[in-house]
């Protein structure tokens, strides 16, 4: 076990083979399986406040994305649906069958992918800060393109792993993204350190690039014949600085239950800011799974 992983009271981990790559997952609670997934630039330790709140009714189940944390860097895979595919084969090599799932930022995407891809393993999905599949693309979203501005730059070839590792990008996006002050001392750099690793600043570079697809694919209407039937909530901080609450209009056309909250007092790391309702809204939502399940 490595020894350099934050210590969270409760919190056990483990590293788990799926799909040829070996992922970290920190695991505390028992109950229903929640899956929570990260975002960038942060890791598992994202979540720890989230675990506290919820660990005493559920099994919460946080792996480190391919490439990010303590999760190994295979050099590719870096997307979307990469991510999707290695959390149902995290799933199976849990034997879990069905899990309540919680994302954040790209965890939040993937979250979206899970449900739209993989309905017959989520149980019930919440997304924090993170966009749905089917944004209605217009002209007022132009003034919003400033918001992505980190991403062109992560996405440069050279320029982007060098600006994630030594130009302090990530540490822009975390400390500038944010109403109030969610990170304790230290907490910051602990995201920071593992970024530094040259494979893992490049799993940055080629995330943000596949970001560039994603948008085209928007732009197409790829997910247009695609319908979410997994009861779903977004939960948006909406003084985000890097994501536009416009590119929610539209989403709920397109599912079969989605629920959208604007959290008008929060920023982009709402898990951090809020802790507390991102954890009360989860648990308000996913106990309406509880009497179907049984």
């Amino acid at each position: 076990m490595d020894g350099d992983l934050p210590r969270v009271e409760g919190v056990e981990h483990r590293f788990v083979e799926a799909r040829g790559v070996r992922f970290h997952v920190a695991e505390a609670g028992s109950g229903p399986p929640v899956l929570l997934l990260h975002g960038w630039p942060q890791h598992w330790y994202m979540w720890r406040h989230v675990i506290a709140r919820m660990r005493a009714s559920h099994r919460l189940i946080a792996p480190d994305l391919r490439g990010f944390g303590w999760s190994e860097a295979p050099g590719e895979g870096y997307d979307g649906e990469t991510f999707a595919a290695d959390a149902v084969a995290l799933l199976d090599e849990l034997g879990i069958e069905r899990a309540l799932v919680l994302g954040h930022d790209w965890g939040g995407w993937t979250a979206m992918l899970l449900g739209l891809l993989e309905p017959g393993r989520v149980e019930r999905l919440v997304v924090l800060n993170a966009p749905h599949p089917w944004p209605r693309i217009g002209i007022g979203l132009l003034p919003e393109l400033w918001r992505s501005w980190y991403t062109w730059v992560s996405a440069a070839p050279l320029l982007g792993p060098w600006a994630v590792r030594r130009a302090g990008l990530a540490k822009a996006i975390l400390n500038r993204g944010n109403v109030h002050e969610p990170f304790e001392p230290g907490e910051v750099d602990l995201y920071l350190e593992r970024l530094r690793e040259p494979e893992r600043a490049r799993a940055t570079s080629l995330l943000y690039r596949y970001y560039q697809r994603a948008l085209a694919d928007g732009l197409r209407r790829r997910w247009r014949s695609r319908r979410l039937t997994v009861p779903a909530l977004i939960l948006f901080g909406a003084r985000d600085r890097y994501l536009s609450p416009k590119l929610l209009a539209g989403g709920e056309g397109h599912a079969d239950e989605l629920a959208i909250e604007l959290v008008p007092d929060s920023g982009h790391f709402i898990a951090n800011e809020k802790p507390d309702l991102v954890a009360g809204r989860a648990l308000d939502f996913f106990a309406k799974a509880e009497p179907r399940r049984r």
